[in-house]
């Protein structure tokens, strides 16, 4: 009798592991194949976005859906037609894509996955594209609530088109002599024409106080400018301004100042020494 009881109770817990386990793994198994990207049959949707002019409707796609197995891919052609009335100067538009996977529960519902966009830029009229500029204003340092230091540069677009800009900051000269980076910022900051940002780049959370030299680099297409200065990291939570290095601009303006203060003093003197010889001769 115990034998049989003994043998009960092994053959129900066996039962009840083998029942958890065909119920768990289906569950897993579907939560592994959402993080790796191999969850059912994804379908791309593509569609222009207006962004304030009428390239959106130049815009034509070949198809404006596909479906896609695991791991699959498809081309996607998009063309510009541009009518002879079209007056000269520079469109923005974006083509997003969105990116849903079928559920596998019963009712089959579509889930957003992701939505990226393709920004298109295009220029209408003779002398190619307009320039693009893009000025670096102050530049400060702050810490983040964990302590995590970071450089922040005001940017000015001061072009005639939109600008995209990323940014990378190296150390130098800080304790010890030390150097530290290239640090890059996280993501890309865009500016239309006549508009102002800021661009972060977080630096490494182990970095001493300083003093550091520093080097922010902004680039936007094969545009780039680098702010320089010294800069010591404040506390966390608080700002601390840095202090710059003289700009070229600056620089030539104190030239042509000595120079034109050089030339004053050389013309005072010529007129000192003449008056006496003036009054000897009369």
């Amino acid at each position: 009798m115990p034998d049989r009881s003994a043998r009960r109770i092994v053959a129900a817990t066996l039962l009840a592991i083998v029942s958890y386990a065909a119920a768990v793994a289906p569950a897993a198994a579907d939560d592994e194949a959402r993080r790796q990207g191999r969850f059912g049959d994804a379908g791309f949707t593509f569609a222009p976005a207006h962004t304030g002019n009428e390239l959106t409707s130049w815009i034509t796609l070949d198809r404006t859906a596909v479906d896609l197995p695991p791991h699959g891919h498809a081309p996607i052609t998009a063309t510009v037609a541009v009518p002879p009335t079209a007056s000269k100067g520079e469109r923005y538009a974006v083509i997003w894509a969105e990116i849903s996977s079928a559920s596998p529960g019963p009712s089959g519902n579509v889930a957003l996955v992701n939505r990226i966009g393709v920004r298109t830029y295009l220029d209408v009229g003779p002398g190619g594209e307009p320039p693009t500029r893009f000025r670096i204003g102050e530049v400060t340092a702050a810490r983040s609530e964990d302590g995590r230091p970071r450089l922040v540069a005001e940017v000015g677009n001061a072009g005639e088109r939109a600008v995209d800009l990323e940014g990378e900051v190296r150390l130098s000269e800080g304790p010890s002599a030390l150097s530290a980076g290239p640090f890059r910022s996280a993501g890309v900051t865009t500016l239309p024409p006549g508009g102002h940002g800021q661009v972060t780049v977080l630096l490494g959370g182990d970095l001493p106080a300083g003093p550091w030299r520093f080097r922010f680099t902004l680039r936007s297409g094969r545009v780039s400018h680098t702010a320089t200065g010294t800069i010591t990291f404040p506390a966390a939570g608080e700002q601390a301004a840095a202090e710059g290095d003289p700009s070229v601009p600056g620089l030539a303006a104190c030239a042509a100042a000595a120079v034109a203060a050089a030339v004053l003093l050389i013309v005072n003197l010529c007129r000192f020494r003449r008056r006496p010889l003036d009054r000897e001769a009369a």
